[in-house]
């Protein structure tokens, strides 16, 4: 693991040797903040990164599963550390697509381990991305995502509708 690819602004988590975090960067009362504690780290090679989520109780559907919402979350929001991680500029991007697939029943309890590829990057700002969910070492889900670099909204005059 190198420092150099810890995504700007990340510090290393108290609790969770070898992870870091972004601290409390989210509204309590954020659609994100619904996830939990996300960790993150650079993965085995310098164009992967894992983030990892902690699934509790009431992430789960009736039938005793993570939700699936839940999961297609936790995926959106693992593409972006994670890429930041396996060395995407760093940069405002928006998601483009997201393909899930469904391979077996996560459940709450244990980490959920998105293991994230950065396949691409072009000059355009368009990023390719690919990857596993993992719990206990069996694969759970598996994805693919692409995000675009866009203008930060919170800057003025920004509008990509034109």
């Amino acid at each position: 693991m190198t420092k150099a690819r810890v995504p700007e602004g990340a510090e290393p988590h108290p609790d969770h040797e070898g992870w870091y975090w972004w601290g409390g960067w989210r509204d309590p009362d954020s659609f994100a903040a619904q996830i939990g504690l996300m960790l993150y780290r650079p993965g085995e090679d310098e164009r992967t990164g894992v983030v990892r989520m902690f699934p509790e109780e009431r992430h789960l559907n009736p039938g005793g599963s993570i939700h699936g919402g839940c999961v297609m979350s936790f995926i959106d929001m693992a593409l972006f550390a994670g890429a930041f991680c396996a060395g995407m500029e760093r940069a405002h991007y928006v998601t483009l697509d997201c393909h899930t697939r469904f391979l077996n029943r996560g459940r709450a309890g244990k980490p959920l381990d998105a293991h994230v590829t950065l396949l691409r990057q072009t000059p355009g700002g368009i990023v390719f991305l690919t990857g596993h969910v993992e719990q206990d070492g069996a694969p759970c889900y598996a994805f693919t995502g692409s995000l675009k670099r866009v203008r930060d909204p919170r800057q003025k005059g920004d509008d990509d509708r034109k």
